[in-house]
């Protein structure tokens, strides 16, 4: 795995399980169950594809008190530790911090106001757990909400670190804070905000409600982007309407894509034109298909033609230039051997295999 030093090291640092999130470390990947919360066997399937695909972190959520014997089930069983998501029932949120949660997830504006936390925090404070307070565009406190002198992202803030200072002044300081809009400059302006007004609380960041698969990947790189490279983001979601796993494998194409994680493979290929005499599109494809099951951090060219071949693809850990129905196989920007078009996908992964 490869990591770039990260610029948040200012950050009060706290354990989630055994995954540490701020105080320099890595940003942590997580995602969340979409599973009937009382199936423990369900859940726990997920979790394990999860688990395969790089998440650090899962977050399960507890919509009814039935439940939380399901839960005490999956967090005893899960490799990776579980979040309790809760809403609207502090009892939940309190059960579940005894019942082996590894985080809790609140959102004080919901859950019956800044009173109602302090069970909460005592809970919380007894299981040495940490507390995510998640604030979101769309639900923020109605007096809040009214004001005409904040903007959005102000508001937002403004709710975050007002929680924040409640807890802190009952003498709970492992937190967790994340602003969330679905609309990017909201978001990004309010994690911006948040990261000057509170610099030593750890950030979970995200956009919520990001939407389907390829407009969620699009709204969340941009958003994420754009704070990560900036030092903003102690652990992170990609939230989509899709599979779970599509969320940790966005997570981590970003996260390399910016040159700060990576835990397997990344994939190089030209976008195609009049040149190429291969089925190019067909064949990232299938390297991509691949590459899934590679854990080595390694860069895989697929090149179109010789113009965008060895050349252009030089820092390749290991690729192909195509030509007419064949392609060269490249290391380092060296020539290996020439092989015909069907067998291009199995010479990669034999020449992966040897790195």
């Amino acid at each position: 795995m490869i990591e770039r030093e990260k610029p948040n090291a200012r950050t009060h640092r706290v354990m989630v399980g055994n995954v540490p999130v701020g105080g320099g470390a890595p940003c942590a990947v997580q995602s969340m169950l979409c599973e009937v919360a009382d199936d423990v066997d369900a859940n726990l399937a997920q979790i394990g594809r999860l688990a395969d695909a790089g998440c650090e972190i899962v977050r399960m959520a507890i919509p009814r008190l039935d439940c939380l014997d399901a839960f005490q089930e999956v967090c005893a069983a899960s490799p990776l530790p579980v979040v309790a998501d809760v809403h609207f029932n502090a009892k939940i949120a309190i059960e579940a911090a005894r019942r082996g949660a590894a985080k809790l997830r609140i959102n004080p504006g919901n859950i019956g106001g800044l009173p109602a936390c302090d069970p909460i925090i005592d809970a919380a404070g007894e299981a040495g757990i940490p507390i995510r307070i998640g604030v979101n565009a769309g639900s923020l406190d109605d007096e809040l909400a009214a004001r005409t002198d904040l903007t959005q992202p102000e508001k937002l803030v403004e709710s975050a670190a007002g929680y924040a200072a409640y807890f802190a002044d009952r003498g709970f300081h492992d937190l967790v804070i994340s602003t969330k809009a679905s609309d990017v400059p909201t978001t990004v302006a309010a994690y911006r905000l948040m990261a000057k007004r509170l610099p030593q609380v750890p950030l979970h960041i995200g956009v919520t409600e990001a939407g389907t698969l390829f407009q969620g990947l699009v709204k969340s790189s941009a958003g994420l982007g754009i704070l990560l490279e900036e030092g903003i983001g102690d652990t992170m979601r990609i939230s989509l309407t899709d599979d779970p796993v599509q969320e940790v494998r966005a997570c981590w194409t970003l996260l390399s894509a910016l040159g700060l994680r990576r835990r397997g493979p990344e994939i190089v290929s030209c976008p195609t034109c009049g040149r190429c005499q291969v089925g190019l599109i067909d064949l990232a494809k299938q390297v991509d298909d691949e590459l899934q099951s590679v854990k080595k951090p390694v860069k895989v060219a697929v090149m179109g033609c010789v113009v965008n071949g060895p050349g252009e693809a030089a820092d390749a850990d290991i690729g192909v230039a195509c030509g007419k129905g064949s392609g060269i196989i490249f290391k380092d920007g060296k020539t290996l051997r020439k092989v015909d078009e069907a067998s291009i996908v199995s010479a990669l992964m034999e020449e992966i295999e040897r790195l």
